[in-house]
Parts: structure tokens; C-alpha cells; sequence
């Protein structure tokens, strides 16, 4: 799924895993999945719904939630539940079984353009990742003819500052504790050798 198939998700439906829930193993374990596909991200969607439903939001995409309730304080609920409905569908489509490896090469360009290597963006990635204080997301973006790591916090997302979101990972705990405990750096590692979908981050460039 794109940005833009993403955008297009109005009736608010936890999406399909692309993927079966042991596919990511061992890096991520089916029970990890279980919790976090099938509790988590279907408790974002549900409470989205309710949340909305009966406002002004109700028949609105995802996306244009999103942008509209971002950083209004008295709408918080409807964006954190929004922000984390998109989050984690982007998430899951960040990863694939056996990924890492080689880039595409229109998006290595860009990468060597930016970072100077790919390794030098790998790390970059990793360090954010390892170094987000409590819950959040680091993303590699574009932003204009460069690309960029970035993290957020919480339910915050790129798209709220016009920086278009290539892949991410999520690192609140729920995403690893289940599998790795307090060592996050073992997570994000393990995620970027083996799982990383650079093919959905090239999928994602303009």
C-alpha cells in the first residue's frame, strides 16, 4: 500500500497484514504480531470510529483527518487515533519477509545523494531509531529533492510538515518488548538487516 492507496482508506477498516503473522519471524515473532496487528492497530481503528462518529470528520479519509485535527488540542483523541491508524498500516508495509539486501537502484541514488552511502543512511536510521526517548516512529523521508531521517514522537507523523514518509519503524515498546524486552538496539538492528522493505521506500519516491 502507497501514500496514496493509504489517503484513500475512508471507512476506517483495520486493512489486511500483507504478509502472513509468522512471516516476520524470528526477527518479529507471530505473537508479537498477534498483539500488535490484532490489538493495537485494530484498537486505533475502532476508537477512530468512535471518536468520530457524528462530527464533522465522519466521512472524511484518513489522510484529511489527519491534517485537520494535527496539533488542536481540543481534537487530540481524534488525531492520536488517526495519526496511529496510518502509522501503523505505513509500518507494516515498511517491512517485508527477507528484507534488507540490495536497493533499487533509483532509490540508492538518492540515498548516496543524501548521505553520502547507503551504510551512512543505515546508520543514521538505526541511531535515531536506538535514540528516541519513549514511544514514537523514526522515518526516512523526502523532503523536496533530499531525503532525511527524522523521528517522531507518539502519534506524530512527517505528513503533518509536508515531508513525504519513504518507510518507518516503529519503536514504541509494544512493538518489541514482547520479543527483545528493554533491548531496543537489538529490535531496530534486526529490523534493518532483515526486514526493512527498501522496495516500498522506492515505491514511495516522487
Amino acid at each position: 500500500m502507497n501514500n496514496d492507496q493509504i489517503k484513500s482508506v475512508s471507512s476506517h477498516v483495520l486493512p489486511p497484514l500483507p504478509y502472513a503473522d509468522n512471516a516476520l519471524s524470528p526477527v518479529i515473532s507471530a505473537n508479537t504480531i498477534g498483539f500488535h496487528y490484532g490489538k493495537h492497530h485494530k484498537g486505533y481503528v475502532d476508537n477512530l470510529n468512535k471518536w468520530v462518529a457524528g462530527t464533522e470528520f465522519a466521512d472524511l479519509p484518513l489522510e484529511k483527518i489527519i491534517t485537520k485535527t494535527a496539533g488542536k488540542a481540543d481534537k487530540a483523541p481524534i488525531f492520536n487515533n488517526a495519526a496511529q491508524t496510518w502509522n501503523h498500516t505505513f509500518y507494516w508495509r515498511s517491512l517485508k519477509p527477507k528484507g534488507g539486501g540490495e536497493l533499487p537502484a533509483a532509490l540508492k541514488l538518492k540515498i548516496t545523494a543524501s548521505f553520502g552511502s547507503v551504510d551512512a543512511c543505515r546508520k543514521e536510521l538505526s541511531t535515531a531509531a536506538i535514540a528516541q526517548f519513549g514511544s514514537g516512529w523514526v522515518w526516512l523521508v523526502q523532503d523536496g529533492d533530499k531525503l532525511k531521517v527524522v523521528k517522531t514522537a507518539n502519534a506524530d507523523l512527517p505528513l503533518t510538515t509536508g515531508m513525504k514518509p519513504l518507510l518507518t519503524i516503529d519503536v514504541w515498546e509494544h512493538a518489541y518488548y514482547l520479543d527483545y524486552q528493554n533491548p531496543r538496539a537489538d529490535y531496530v538492528n534486526a529490523v534493518l538487516d532483515k526486514l526493512i522493505n527498501w522496495d516500498f521506500a522506492a515505491e514511495n519516491l516522487v
